[in-house]
């Protein structure tokens, strides 16, 4: 997501991720160093260091920015010295960074929240720690009071959370308790551009990977069970082979009558729609010639009822889909107790 200078501050979440076979922390006392480097990044007028997290590969920052600044004067001031100083520490002049920054908009208090709990979790989920009260290296120690802030204003984070301290304290203690479930984490790290999901391969093409970074896209591959496109893909088939009445599922792969044609179709807009992947995707995904998946998918468009369909919202086209798969399942479980 590029930024935007507005009228008002605006909060962003800044992370860079360390090339295959780097670290940012090669050396420990590099740890203290980087942190007062983003200290010091945003001690200009405007500017509020609000969250960070910093990690073997990956750093993350939250910050809020004035008008006229953008997130891309921040990352400038950060990125580019991180990378010098890993060089210099290692000895070898090879990339640091696994490409440019990401910036993603934090738009509201709900969402700051949200950001606050995914990065104190990040340490756990990568195999660092056991709690996220336990990693030493981000905000979330100081703003519970656990160690020294070392020129870090935790205040910024905790006023999100209530108006005293202790009050502000307790509530981030209580929200961040609850462990994000893996489907919260995948669409984080898509959204971040920290994970690629891989499409279809065939005889002709390898898998490829790419960044899902479309908040429908992403939640769409989050709800597949790690499957990447071809899991956000199966999302779409199921639901759109029970809005059709066509069972099983898999009738749109297999059949070739009018009304699988149709469903592959939908499959289609859908997938395009929502930024999940391109036409020539969805016709590997169903094993069939890209020109005819088009054919189809004009017709779904120009179709009035096939319209309603395809203006469904992306959450409730998820929650049925999961809903659907677990009801077969435990239909399966049934017949075969």
């Amino acid at each position: 997501m590029q930024e935007m200078p507005g009228a008002a501050p605006a909060m962003w979440h800044l992370c860079w991720q360390a090339a295959v076979g780097r670290e940012f922390f090669p050396e420990p006392s590099l740890y203290g160093r980087i942190r007062d480097l983003l200290i010091g990044a945003h001690q200009q007028k405007g500017r509020v260091l609000v969250d960070y997290a910093l990690l073997p590969s990956e750093i993350h920052v939250v910050a809020e920015i004035a008008p006229g600044d953008t997130a891309g004067s921040v990352a400038r001031a950060i990125g580019n010295v991180v990378a010098r100083w890993v060089r210099a520490a290692v000895g070898v002049r090879s990339p640091v960074l696994a490409g440019p920054y990401r910036a993603c908009r934090i738009g509201s208090a709900v969402e700051q929240r949200e950001q606050a709990r995914m990065l104190a979790w990040r340490a756990v989920f990568l195999g660092l720690c056991t709690t996220p009260a336990h990693y030493p290296h981000g905000a979330y120690r100081i703003a519970l009071g656990m160690a020294s802030g070392a020129g870090f204003d935790a205040r910024p984070l905790l006023r999100v959370f209530g108006v005293s301290v202790p009050e502000a304290r307790a509530a981030l203690r209580a929200w961040v308790s609850q462990r994000p479930s893996e489907q919260e984490r995948q669409l984080w790290e898509l959204t971040r551009g920290l994970v690629l999901a891989t499409d279809s391969a065939d005889a002709q093409r390898p898998a490829a990977a790419k960044e899902v970074r479309r908040i429908a896209a992403a939640a769409l591959v989050a709800a597949g069970d790690g499957n990447g496109i071809d899991g956000a893909l199966g999302i779409l088939e199921t639901w759109v082979a029970a809005k059709l009445n066509l069972n099983p599922a898999h009738a749109l792969h297999g059949a070739s009558n009018a009304g699988a044609a149709r469903g592959r179709g939908l499959v289609g807009c859908l997938a395009l729609q929502h930024g999940l992947c391109s036409a020539a995707a969805v016709a590997r995904y169903f094993k069939r010639a890209k020109a005819t998946l088009s054919e189809q998918m004009a017709a779904r468009r120009s179709n009035a009822v096939d319209q309603q369909i395809l203006a469904t919202p992306v959450s409730r086209i998820i929650e049925e889909a999961v809903a659907l798969r677990r009801a077969q399942s435990k239909t399966v479980q049934t017949l075969r107790a």
